[in-house]
């Protein structure tokens, strides 16, 4: 299966799983769930949800995490300072990177946005290096979007 239909069809489970609800948390913590299972090579995924200067961890699956990220530090809080998605080939040599766990190599943060307000991301680790592409990033910025559109995420 091509890069392409992969995230066409991870879209199309996502808009299946939301479609009878739009409670933040239930569909943050599915959309978790649905990365963690059809992503290969990952060992983690989920959200952490900005509040005030800092992120706070929210609904994941992998290893325990870091529960507070401050905004500009690592991958995630760089994510919300630039307003930019972001695509590390290997997390060691990112200025900064935290390590919730040693063993993730790469990772790829997806900030998610209602209008012009940032209200957290979307963070996937890889034990491998190189994990994530372009076109990851570009199928993973449209599940961001499938989330965010069938999702009251506004009061996250």
């Amino acid at each position: 299966m091509s890069s392409s239909d992969f995230y066409t069809s991870l879209h199309a489970q996502l808009a299946g799983l939301l479609s009878e609800e739009r409670d933040w948390l239930a569909n943050t913590a599915n959309a978790s769930a649905l990365l963690f299972m059809e992503l290969a090579d990952i060992n983690w995924t989920g959200f952490y949800f900005l509040r005030g200067d800092e992120l706070i961890l929210g609904p994941f699956q992998g290893k325990p995490a870091c529960t507070r990220i401050p905004v500009g530090a690592g991958v995630c809080g760089t994510a919300v300072a630039t307003g930019e998605a972001q695509l590390v080939e290997d997390v060691h040599e990112f200025p900064g990177h935290i390590a919730c766990d040693a063993v993730s190599a790469s990772e790829v943060v997806i900030p998610l946005y209602d209008g012009d307000r940032c209200l957290g991301v979307l963070d996937i680790d890889s034990p491998s290096l190189a994990r994530f592409t372009e076109q990851d990033l570009a199928g993973l910025k449209g599940f961001a979007e499938v989330l965010l559109q069938n999702s009251d995420l506004s009061g996250a």
